[in-house]
């Protein structure tokens, strides 16, 4: 992917480009990457996560890597910049899922979303609004108990569902 540096894991026709929150690096999605991998998957974590870089993501993984179509998935700052990639509807992408992110939703696509939140974050109501709002049918709003914010949900008792439920996503909506 040209200057940019990235991690990638996995194999398989189903791509993931991961945006890290602004507290964690690419790294910090290696939990979750190898779950996705092990789920048949090539999985590609940003250092750089600009919009511009999660587009490129996407192409490389299509393009240069023979995956038929990725998903977007972004934390916290991430998913600020997933939002601002997806607005271009990139080629190649299936779906955006958001982990504790907010932005404006109105200019993207018919695509599927998830968009998850923990109960007692300060961002419920906003993430339960961008879900409503979202253009599409298949926009789904996860809402988790407890009060922990980002990537650091995996960290928590409800890590195990949270990654069940994207990976249920990953698999219906390619």
């Amino acid at each position: 992917m040209g200057d940019t540096r990235a991690i990638i894991w996995g194999e398989g026709d189903r791509g993931v480009a991961l945006a890290h929150g602004a507290a964690y690096d690419a790294a910090s999605w290696e939990p979750q990457a190898q779950e996705m991998a092990h789920n048949g998957m090539m999985v590609l974590a940003v250092e750089d996560t600009s919009p511009e870089n999660l587009i490129a993501a996407v192409e490389h993984l299509n393009e240069a890597r023979g995956v038929e179509r990725t998903a977007l998935i972004g934390a916290s700052a991430g998913a600020g910049a997933v939002l601002k990639a997806a607005e271009g509807n990139p080629v190649g992408m299936s779906q955006i899922i958001l982990v504790s992110g907010v932005g404006d939703v109105s200019r993207l696509g018919e695509y599927p979303k998830l968009f998850v939140v923990s109960e007692g974050d300060s961002i419920a109501d906003r993430e339960r609004q961008m879900a409503e709002q979202a253009p599409g049918q298949d926009n789904e709003l996860l809402i988790l108990p407890g009060n922990v914010y980002s990537q650091a949900i995996f960290e928590t008792d409800q890590g195990d569902k949270l990654m069940q439920a994207i990976l249920e996503r990953l698999r219906n909506y390619r």
